[in-house]
Protein backbone atom coordinates (compact mmCIF):
# COMPACT_ATOMS: atom_id res chain seq x y z
CA UNK A 1 0.00 0.00 0.00
CA UNK A 2 1.15 3.76 -0.63
CA UNK A 3 3.36 5.06 2.13
CA UNK A 4 1.56 7.52 4.10
CA UNK A 5 3.44 9.87 6.09
CA UNK A 6 1.69 11.27 9.51
CA UNK A 7 -0.46 14.39 8.93
CA UNK A 8 2.03 17.29 9.52
CA UNK A 9 1.28 18.96 13.05
CA UNK A 10 -0.65 22.64 12.63
CA UNK A 11 1.54 24.97 14.44
CA UNK A 12 0.73 25.99 18.36
CA UNK A 13 -1.24 29.16 18.26
CA UNK A 14 1.46 31.60 20.75
CA UNK A 15 -0.40 31.87 24.05
CA UNK A 16 -1.99 35.38 25.14
CA UNK A 17 0.16 37.62 27.31
CA UNK A 18 -0.27 37.49 30.99
CA UNK A 19 0.11 41.08 31.89
CA UNK A 20 -2.87 40.53 34.21
CA UNK A 21 -2.10 37.38 36.20
CA UNK A 22 -4.08 36.88 39.14
CA UNK A 23 -3.02 38.41 42.19
CA UNK A 24 -2.36 35.70 44.31
CA UNK A 25 -0.09 33.94 41.69
CA UNK A 26 1.68 37.70 41.11
CA UNK A 27 1.54 37.42 45.09
CA UNK A 28 3.40 34.57 45.27
CA UNK A 29 6.22 35.21 42.49
CA UNK A 30 7.03 38.04 44.42
CA UNK A 31 7.14 36.30 47.68
CA UNK A 32 9.28 33.34 46.40
CA UNK A 33 10.28 33.88 42.75
CA UNK A 34 12.33 37.61 43.37
CA UNK A 35 14.75 36.53 45.27
CA UNK A 36 15.80 33.95 42.79
CA UNK A 37 15.25 36.46 40.13
CA UNK A 38 18.09 38.90 41.43
CA UNK A 39 20.32 36.12 41.86
CA UNK A 40 22.86 35.46 39.14
CA UNK A 41 22.56 33.38 36.36
CA UNK A 42 23.05 30.07 36.90
CA UNK A 43 23.56 27.06 34.35
CA UNK A 44 21.53 24.06 35.10
CA UNK A 45 21.00 20.71 33.65
CA UNK A 46 18.85 17.64 33.74
CA UNK A 47 20.87 15.44 35.24
CA UNK A 48 22.52 13.59 33.02
CA UNK A 49 25.60 11.45 33.63
CA UNK A 50 27.93 11.85 31.03
CA UNK A 51 26.71 15.09 29.51
CA UNK A 52 25.35 16.86 33.03
CA UNK A 53 25.10 20.48 31.57
CA UNK A 54 22.27 19.46 28.90
CA UNK A 55 19.55 20.04 29.01
CA UNK A 56 17.19 22.10 31.04
CA UNK A 57 14.58 20.82 33.83
CA UNK A 58 11.14 22.98 34.21
CA UNK A 59 9.47 22.75 30.28
CA UNK A 60 8.98 21.12 28.02
CA UNK A 61 9.54 21.71 24.15
CA UNK A 62 6.52 21.00 21.60
CA UNK A 63 8.20 22.69 18.12
CA UNK A 64 11.20 24.20 17.07
CA UNK A 65 10.91 27.15 14.22
CA UNK A 66 14.66 27.91 12.87
CA UNK A 67 15.33 30.41 10.85
CA UNK A 68 18.68 30.68 9.45
CA UNK A 69 19.72 33.54 6.79
CA UNK A 70 23.37 32.40 4.58
CA UNK A 71 25.12 35.16 3.35
CA UNK A 72 27.41 32.67 0.90
CA UNK A 73 30.11 32.50 2.72
CA UNK A 74 30.48 29.61 5.16
CA UNK A 75 33.30 31.70 7.27
CA UNK A 76 30.57 34.36 7.98
CA UNK A 77 28.05 34.06 10.86
CA UNK A 78 24.50 33.27 9.76
CA UNK A 79 21.76 35.32 11.26
CA UNK A 80 19.05 33.22 12.69
CA UNK A 81 15.82 33.29 14.47
CA UNK A 82 14.57 30.43 16.77
CA UNK A 83 11.05 30.13 18.18
CA UNK A 84 10.07 27.70 20.52
CA UNK A 85 7.18 26.72 21.60
CA UNK A 86 6.80 24.79 25.18
CA UNK A 87 5.10 23.88 28.58
CA UNK A 88 5.99 24.29 31.40
CA UNK A 89 6.57 21.70 34.01
CA UNK A 90 6.97 23.28 36.90
CA UNK A 91 6.96 26.98 38.11
CA UNK A 92 9.71 28.97 36.55
CA UNK A 93 10.63 32.64 36.93
CA UNK A 94 13.56 31.90 34.33
CA UNK A 95 13.72 29.70 31.65
CA UNK A 96 17.23 28.13 30.44
CA UNK A 97 18.15 27.35 27.11
CA UNK A 98 20.99 25.93 26.01
CA UNK A 99 22.75 28.41 23.74
CA UNK A 100 26.61 28.68 23.16
CA UNK A 101 28.77 30.53 20.71
CA UNK A 102 26.56 32.86 19.10
CA UNK A 103 25.36 36.57 19.93
CA UNK A 104 22.19 37.05 21.09
CA UNK A 105 20.02 40.70 19.68
CA UNK A 106 16.98 40.18 21.71
CA UNK A 107 14.26 37.19 23.33
CA UNK A 108 10.75 37.64 23.58
CA UNK A 109 8.60 35.53 25.92
CA UNK A 110 5.06 35.52 24.70
CA UNK A 111 5.03 39.05 22.80
CA UNK A 112 6.82 40.65 25.27
CA UNK A 113 10.92 41.52 25.75
CA UNK A 114 12.48 39.19 28.64
CA UNK A 115 15.85 39.86 29.96
CA UNK A 116 18.45 37.52 28.98
CA UNK A 117 22.17 36.71 30.23
CA UNK A 118 24.63 34.11 29.96
CA UNK A 119 25.72 31.50 31.93
CA UNK A 120 28.67 28.76 30.69
CA UNK A 121 26.55 27.54 27.78
CA UNK A 122 23.04 28.23 28.88
CA UNK A 123 21.00 31.54 28.02
CA UNK A 124 19.44 32.16 30.72
CA UNK A 125 16.21 34.27 30.30
CA UNK A 126 13.91 36.60 32.68
CA UNK A 127 10.53 36.79 31.26
CA UNK A 128 8.49 39.92 32.78
CA UNK A 129 5.94 37.50 34.49
CA UNK A 130 6.73 34.37 36.08
CA UNK A 131 5.46 31.10 34.60
CA UNK A 132 3.37 28.53 36.44
CA UNK A 133 3.21 25.06 35.97
CA UNK A 134 1.51 23.46 32.86
CA UNK A 135 1.45 27.00 31.02
CA UNK A 136 2.18 27.20 27.35
CA UNK A 137 5.17 29.48 26.35
CA UNK A 138 6.42 30.74 23.65
CA UNK A 139 10.21 32.22 23.17
CA UNK A 140 11.95 33.80 20.37
CA UNK A 141 15.71 34.61 20.03
CA UNK A 142 17.01 36.87 18.03
CA UNK A 143 20.96 35.53 16.85
CA UNK A 144 23.36 34.81 15.09
CA UNK A 145 24.91 31.04 14.20
CA UNK A 146 28.74 30.46 13.45
CA UNK A 147 30.14 28.26 11.75
CA UNK A 148 33.53 28.77 12.96
CA UNK A 149 34.41 26.97 16.18
CA UNK A 150 37.66 26.93 18.26
CA UNK A 151 39.68 23.97 18.14
CA UNK A 152 38.35 22.39 21.54
CA UNK A 153 34.71 23.21 20.92
CA UNK A 154 33.86 21.65 17.30
CA UNK A 155 30.80 20.27 16.13
CA UNK A 156 27.55 21.95 14.90
CA UNK A 157 27.65 23.41 11.42
CA UNK A 158 30.17 21.04 8.94
CA UNK A 159 32.05 23.47 6.45
CA UNK A 160 31.94 21.63 3.52
CA UNK A 161 33.94 22.87 -0.09
CA UNK A 162 30.48 24.53 -1.31
CA UNK A 163 28.34 25.24 2.02
CA UNK A 164 27.48 23.80 4.96
CA UNK A 165 26.18 20.86 6.54
CA UNK A 166 25.11 20.25 10.88
CA UNK A 167 26.47 17.25 12.65
CA UNK A 168 25.18 17.94 15.95
CA UNK A 169 25.57 14.57 18.16
CA UNK A 170 26.01 14.44 20.92
CA UNK A 171 25.99 17.55 22.89
CA UNK A 172 26.53 20.42 20.29
CA UNK A 173 23.06 21.58 18.75
CA UNK A 174 23.07 24.32 20.72
CA UNK A 175 25.99 25.50 19.58
CA UNK A 176 24.03 26.02 16.36
CA UNK A 177 20.52 27.49 17.80
CA UNK A 178 18.81 27.71 21.06
CA UNK A 179 17.36 24.52 22.59
CA UNK A 180 16.86 22.45 25.42
CA UNK A 181 19.89 19.99 23.93
CA UNK A 182 19.10 16.15 25.03
CA UNK A 183 17.33 13.79 23.57
CA UNK A 184 14.78 13.39 26.10
CA UNK A 185 13.00 16.22 25.26
CA UNK A 186 11.92 15.52 21.43
CA UNK A 187 10.06 18.13 19.28
CA UNK A 188 8.67 19.22 15.61
CA UNK A 189 10.69 21.23 13.83
CA UNK A 190 10.29 23.71 10.87
CA UNK A 191 13.55 24.83 9.08
CA UNK A 192 13.77 27.85 7.08
CA UNK A 193 17.14 28.80 5.47
CA UNK A 194 17.47 31.81 3.20
CA UNK A 195 20.40 31.72 0.71
CA UNK A 196 21.79 33.47 -2.48
CA UNK A 197 20.51 31.89 -5.57
CA UNK A 198 22.28 28.99 -7.14
CA UNK A 199 22.51 27.28 -4.07
CA UNK A 200 20.78 24.41 -2.57
CA UNK A 201 19.00 23.87 0.36
CA UNK A 202 17.73 20.49 1.99
CA UNK A 203 16.97 19.86 5.74
CA UNK A 204 15.07 17.02 7.85
CA UNK A 205 11.79 16.21 6.85
CA UNK A 206 9.44 16.90 3.71
CA UNK A 207 9.85 20.78 1.45
CA UNK A 208 6.78 22.53 2.28
CA UNK A 209 7.85 26.01 0.63
CA UNK A 210 10.16 27.70 -1.56
CA UNK A 211 10.42 31.49 -2.16
CA UNK A 212 12.12 32.97 -4.27
CA UNK A 213 12.48 36.67 -3.84
CA UNK A 214 15.06 38.70 -6.13
CA UNK A 215 18.40 36.90 -5.79
CA UNK A 216 17.89 34.63 -2.66
CA UNK A 217 15.82 31.47 -2.32
CA UNK A 218 13.97 30.70 1.11
CA UNK A 219 13.38 26.88 1.58
CA UNK A 220 10.91 25.81 4.26
CA UNK A 221 10.85 21.97 5.21
CA UNK A 222 9.02 20.59 8.12
CA UNK A 223 9.35 17.07 10.11
CA UNK A 224 6.64 14.47 9.76
CA UNK A 225 7.71 13.30 13.43
CA UNK A 226 9.36 14.29 16.47
CA UNK A 227 12.79 14.83 16.06
CA UNK A 228 16.05 15.10 18.93
CA UNK A 229 18.08 18.10 18.65
CA UNK A 230 21.13 15.83 17.84
CA UNK A 231 19.38 15.07 14.95
CA UNK A 232 18.58 18.09 13.19
CA UNK A 233 20.19 18.61 9.57
CA UNK A 234 20.58 21.37 6.94
CA UNK A 235 22.31 21.37 3.70
CA UNK A 236 23.95 24.26 1.91
CA UNK A 237 25.18 23.77 -1.48
CA UNK A 238 25.56 23.87 -5.49
CA UNK A 239 23.81 20.20 -5.11
CA UNK A 240 21.65 18.44 -6.65
CA UNK A 241 18.61 16.49 -4.82
CA UNK A 242 17.82 13.23 -6.69
CA UNK A 243 14.49 11.21 -5.89
CA UNK A 244 13.80 7.82 -6.54
CA UNK A 245 11.38 5.99 -4.55
CA UNK A 246 11.57 3.21 -1.62
CA UNK A 247 9.57 0.22 -0.61
CA UNK A 248 5.63 0.81 -0.24
CA UNK A 249 6.19 4.20 -2.09
CA UNK A 250 8.69 5.63 0.01
CA UNK A 251 10.16 9.15 -1.17
CA UNK A 252 13.71 8.44 -1.23
CA UNK A 253 15.94 11.53 -1.58
CA UNK A 254 19.98 12.05 -1.66
CA UNK A 255 21.97 15.27 -1.90
CA UNK A 256 24.89 15.05 -3.74
CA UNK A 257 27.56 17.81 -5.05
CA UNK A 258 26.35 18.36 -8.12
CA UNK A 259 29.62 17.47 -9.99
CA UNK A 260 30.06 14.18 -8.08
CA UNK A 261 26.25 13.18 -9.50
CA UNK A 262 27.67 10.21 -11.52
CA UNK A 263 29.91 8.90 -9.55
CA UNK A 264 27.87 8.37 -6.52
CA UNK A 265 25.04 7.23 -8.21
CA UNK A 266 25.92 3.63 -8.33
CA UNK A 267 25.87 3.97 -4.74
CA UNK A 268 22.19 5.66 -3.84
CA UNK A 269 20.50 3.29 -6.10
CA UNK A 270 21.33 0.40 -3.69
CA UNK A 271 19.28 2.82 -0.38
CA UNK A 272 15.75 1.27 -1.41
CA UNK A 273 16.52 -2.27 -1.27
CA UNK A 274 18.68 -1.86 2.26
CA UNK A 275 15.29 -0.32 3.08
CA UNK A 276 13.58 -3.37 2.41
CA UNK A 277 15.86 -5.56 4.23
CA UNK A 278 16.01 -3.37 7.44
CA UNK A 279 11.79 -3.70 6.92
CA UNK A 280 11.92 -7.40 6.87
CA UNK A 281 14.15 -6.99 10.46
CA UNK A 282 12.28 -4.89 12.02
CA UNK A 283 9.44 -3.41 10.63
CA UNK A 284 7.89 -0.71 8.35
CA UNK A 285 10.18 2.51 8.08
CA UNK A 286 9.15 4.87 10.83
CA UNK A 287 9.24 8.43 9.37
CA UNK A 288 8.05 10.42 6.10
CA UNK A 289 11.73 10.10 3.77
CA UNK A 290 14.92 8.99 3.58
CA UNK A 291 18.35 9.80 1.64
CA UNK A 292 21.74 10.25 1.73
CA UNK A 293 23.54 13.86 2.16
CA UNK A 294 26.97 13.40 0.68
CA UNK A 295 28.77 15.97 2.59
CA UNK A 296 32.45 17.43 0.36
CA UNK A 297 33.62 17.39 3.81
CA UNK A 298 35.98 15.14 5.93
CA UNK A 299 34.83 14.87 8.97
CA UNK A 300 36.11 11.45 10.86
CA UNK A 301 32.74 10.55 10.87
CA UNK A 302 28.75 9.33 9.34
CA UNK A 303 25.71 10.59 10.88
CA UNK A 304 22.33 9.37 11.13
CA UNK A 305 20.55 12.97 10.77
CA UNK A 306 17.04 12.48 11.31
CA UNK A 307 15.62 10.88 7.63
CA UNK A 308 18.87 12.63 5.68
CA UNK A 309 21.91 11.01 6.62
CA UNK A 310 25.54 12.30 7.05
CA UNK A 311 28.02 11.09 4.79
CA UNK A 312 31.61 11.81 3.49
CA UNK A 313 31.28 11.98 -0.44
CA UNK A 314 34.97 10.84 -0.20
CA UNK A 315 34.13 7.69 1.64
CA UNK A 316 32.55 6.59 -2.03
CA UNK A 317 34.11 8.21 -4.41
CA UNK A 318 38.17 7.91 -2.83
CA UNK A 319 37.47 5.16 -0.26
CA UNK A 320 39.92 2.62 0.12
CA UNK A 321 36.92 0.33 1.65
CA UNK A 322 35.98 -3.00 -0.30
CA UNK A 323 32.33 -2.45 -1.88
CA UNK A 324 30.35 -4.59 1.00
CA UNK A 325 32.38 -2.46 4.01
CA UNK A 326 30.84 0.81 2.56
CA UNK A 327 27.55 -0.60 2.16
CA UNK A 328 27.23 -2.14 5.58
CA UNK A 329 28.71 1.43 6.67
CA UNK A 330 25.51 2.63 4.82
CA UNK A 331 23.26 0.07 6.36
CA UNK A 332 24.73 1.03 10.13
CA UNK A 333 22.97 4.96 9.77
CA UNK A 334 20.20 3.52 8.00
CA UNK A 335 19.47 1.01 10.83
CA UNK A 336 19.65 3.95 13.19
CA UNK A 337 16.72 5.45 11.82
CA UNK A 338 14.55 3.44 13.81
CA UNK A 339 17.50 2.63 16.87
CA UNK A 340 18.30 6.44 18.04
CA UNK A 341 16.23 8.16 15.70
CA UNK A 342 12.33 6.67 16.08
CA UNK A 343 13.48 5.53 19.66
CA UNK A 344 15.72 8.45 21.38
CA UNK A 345 17.91 7.19 24.10
CA UNK A 346 16.56 8.61 27.62
CA UNK A 347 19.78 9.24 28.07
CA UNK A 348 23.32 9.49 27.06
CA UNK A 349 24.28 5.88 29.17
CA UNK A 350 21.25 4.24 26.86
CA UNK A 351 23.43 4.97 23.57
CA UNK A 352 24.65 1.49 23.89
CA UNK A 353 21.27 0.81 22.25
CA UNK A 354 21.23 2.88 19.38
CA UNK A 355 24.76 2.28 18.71
CA UNK A 356 24.91 -1.76 19.59
CA UNK A 357 21.66 -2.46 17.06
CA UNK A 358 23.07 -0.03 14.13
CA UNK A 359 26.46 -2.16 14.52
CA UNK A 360 24.41 -5.51 15.12
CA UNK A 361 22.23 -4.64 11.64
CA UNK A 362 26.08 -3.64 9.95
CA UNK A 363 27.29 -7.02 10.94
CA UNK A 364 24.18 -8.93 9.95
CA UNK A 365 23.67 -7.43 6.25
CA UNK A 366 27.89 -7.98 5.46
CA UNK A 367 26.76 -11.69 6.74
CA UNK A 368 23.99 -11.81 4.41
CA UNK A 369 25.23 -9.94 1.69
CA UNK A 370 29.02 -10.65 1.40
CA UNK A 371 29.34 -13.89 3.36
CA UNK A 372 31.21 -11.98 6.07
CA UNK A 373 30.91 -14.08 9.17
CA UNK A 374 28.49 -12.58 12.20
CA UNK A 375 30.00 -14.98 14.52
CA UNK A 376 33.47 -14.62 14.02
CA UNK A 377 32.82 -10.96 14.45
CA UNK A 378 31.90 -11.09 17.45
CA UNK A 379 34.11 -13.94 18.08
CA UNK A 380 36.30 -11.11 17.80
CA UNK A 381 34.57 -8.67 19.83
CA UNK A 382 34.29 -11.26 22.50
CA UNK A 383 38.22 -11.22 22.98
CA UNK A 384 38.27 -7.41 23.03
CA UNK A 385 36.05 -6.66 25.25
CA UNK A 386 37.49 -6.64 28.76
CA UNK A 387 40.03 -4.17 27.53
CA UNK A 388 36.96 -2.44 26.09
CA UNK A 389 35.26 -2.26 29.54
CA UNK A 390 38.67 -1.26 31.01
CA UNK A 391 39.78 1.30 29.00
CA UNK A 392 36.08 3.02 29.00
CA UNK A 393 33.11 1.22 31.12
CA UNK A 394 30.83 -1.31 30.35
CA UNK A 395 28.26 -1.31 27.57
CA UNK A 396 25.13 0.54 29.65
CA UNK A 397 27.95 2.86 31.89
CA UNK A 398 30.21 4.41 29.86
CA UNK A 399 33.05 6.49 30.84
CA UNK A 400 32.63 9.62 30.63
CA UNK A 401 33.75 12.02 28.15
CA UNK A 402 36.99 14.06 28.18
CA UNK A 403 36.40 18.27 28.44
CA UNK A 404 35.20 19.29 25.20
CA UNK A 405 35.51 16.31 23.57
CA UNK A 406 32.42 15.35 21.44
CA UNK A 407 33.13 12.07 20.05
CA UNK A 408 34.25 10.84 23.32
CA UNK A 409 31.59 8.62 24.10
CA UNK A 410 31.74 7.26 20.90
CA UNK A 411 34.14 4.21 21.53
CA UNK A 412 34.16 0.33 21.09
CA UNK A 413 31.99 -0.34 24.40
CA UNK A 414 29.18 0.94 22.51
CA UNK A 415 29.38 -0.08 19.02
CA UNK A 416 30.88 -3.66 18.93
CA UNK A 417 31.23 -4.10 22.58
CA UNK A 418 26.95 -3.84 22.78
CA UNK A 419 26.19 -5.53 19.00
CA UNK A 420 28.15 -8.20 21.32
CA UNK A 421 25.24 -7.91 24.28
CA UNK A 422 22.55 -8.50 21.69
CA UNK A 423 24.69 -11.50 20.64
CA UNK A 424 25.04 -13.00 24.00
CA UNK A 425 20.96 -11.91 24.06
CA UNK A 426 20.15 -13.88 20.98
CA UNK A 427 22.05 -16.80 22.04
CA UNK A 428 20.57 -16.63 25.97
CA UNK A 429 16.72 -16.55 24.78
CA UNK A 430 16.67 -17.98 20.86
CA UNK A 431 16.54 -16.22 17.89
CA UNK A 432 13.17 -16.19 17.30
CA UNK A 433 11.86 -14.75 20.78
CA UNK A 434 14.77 -12.27 19.87
CA UNK A 435 13.30 -11.06 16.44
CA UNK A 436 10.12 -10.67 18.29
CA UNK A 437 11.79 -8.56 20.50
CA UNK A 438 13.51 -6.17 17.92
CA UNK A 439 10.08 -5.16 16.56
CA UNK A 440 8.60 -4.86 19.48
CA UNK A 441 11.17 -2.84 20.69
CA UNK A 442 10.81 -0.33 17.74
CA UNK A 443 6.59 -0.77 17.83
CA UNK A 444 6.53 -0.02 21.18
CA UNK A 445 8.66 3.07 21.81
CA UNK A 446 8.08 4.23 18.33
CA UNK A 447 8.51 8.72 17.85
CA UNK A 448 10.01 8.19 21.52
CA UNK A 449 12.92 7.39 24.22
CA UNK A 450 14.00 4.17 25.26
CA UNK A 451 16.15 3.55 28.52
CA UNK A 452 18.12 0.35 28.86
CA UNK A 453 15.91 -0.47 31.88
CA UNK A 454 12.81 -0.21 29.46
CA UNK A 455 14.98 -2.98 27.08
CA UNK A 456 15.78 -4.63 29.88
CA UNK A 457 11.91 -4.85 30.83
CA UNK A 458 10.74 -5.82 27.39
CA UNK A 459 13.17 -8.48 26.72
CA UNK A 460 12.07 -10.33 29.82
CA UNK A 461 8.39 -9.72 28.43
CA UNK A 462 8.99 -11.19 25.10
CA UNK A 463 11.23 -14.42 26.67
CA UNK A 464 8.40 -15.16 29.27
CA UNK A 465 11.73 -14.87 31.74
CA UNK A 466 13.22 -12.54 34.10
CA UNK A 467 16.78 -11.33 32.37
CA UNK A 468 17.47 -8.86 35.35
CA UNK A 469 20.79 -10.91 36.16
CA UNK A 470 21.95 -11.83 32.77
CA UNK A 471 21.75 -7.74 31.70
CA UNK A 472 23.33 -7.05 34.63
CA UNK A 473 26.49 -8.99 33.88
CA UNK A 474 26.46 -8.06 30.41
CA UNK A 475 25.59 -4.60 30.64
CA UNK A 476 27.15 -3.24 34.20
CA UNK A 477 30.22 -5.66 34.63
CA UNK A 478 33.87 -5.24 34.44
CA UNK A 479 33.99 -8.84 32.87
CA UNK A 480 32.76 -9.81 30.02
CA UNK A 481 30.19 -12.89 30.98
CA UNK A 482 31.17 -16.66 29.32
CA UNK A 483 28.81 -16.55 25.92
CA UNK A 484 26.25 -18.86 26.09
CA UNK A 485 26.60 -21.66 23.43
CA UNK A 486 30.19 -21.04 22.88
CA UNK A 487 32.33 -21.83 26.51
CA UNK A 488 35.45 -21.57 24.53
CA UNK A 489 35.48 -18.43 23.47
CA UNK A 490 37.98 -16.36 25.85
CA UNK A 491 39.78 -12.73 26.50
CA UNK A 492 42.24 -12.69 23.42
CA UNK A 493 45.74 -10.67 23.47
CA UNK A 494 45.63 -6.94 22.05
CA UNK A 495 48.11 -8.00 19.43
CA UNK A 496 45.50 -10.74 18.31
CA UNK A 497 42.45 -9.05 17.93
CA UNK A 498 41.98 -8.13 14.28
CA UNK A 499 39.66 -4.62 13.76
CA UNK A 500 35.99 -5.46 14.28
CA UNK A 501 33.28 -2.49 13.87
CA UNK A 502 32.55 0.92 12.88
CA UNK A 503 34.02 2.91 15.59
CA UNK A 504 33.73 6.50 15.48
CA UNK A 505 35.88 6.45 12.30
CA UNK A 506 33.51 5.25 10.10
CA UNK A 507 29.63 5.41 11.88
CA UNK A 508 27.65 6.88 14.21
Amino acid sequence: MPHTPHPLPSRPPAPSPRRFRAVALLASALSVGLVAASAPPTPLGVGDRLFPYLGNPGYDVASYDLSFSYSGSNSEPLKAVTTIDARTTADLDRINLDFAHGKVDSVEVDGEPAAFATADEDLVVTPEDALAEGERVRIIVRHSSDPVYPEDRQGGWVRTADGLAMANQADVAHLVFPCNDHPSDKAWFTIRVTAPDGLTVVANGFPTDVDRAGAATTWTYRTGHPMATELAQVSIGRSTVLHRTGPHGLPVRDVVPTKHRAALEPWLKKTPDQITWMENKVGRYPFETYGLLMADATTGFELETQTLSLFEREMFTDSVHPEWYVESIMVHELAHQWFGNSVSPGTWSDLWINEGHATWYEALYAEETADKSLEARMKAAYGASDRWRAAAGPPAAPEPPEPGSRTGIFRSNVYDGAALVLYALRQEIGRPAFERLERAWVDRHRDGTGTTSDFVRLASEISRRDLGDFFQAWLYGEKTPPMPGHPDWKPTAADRVPAAGTGKAHGE
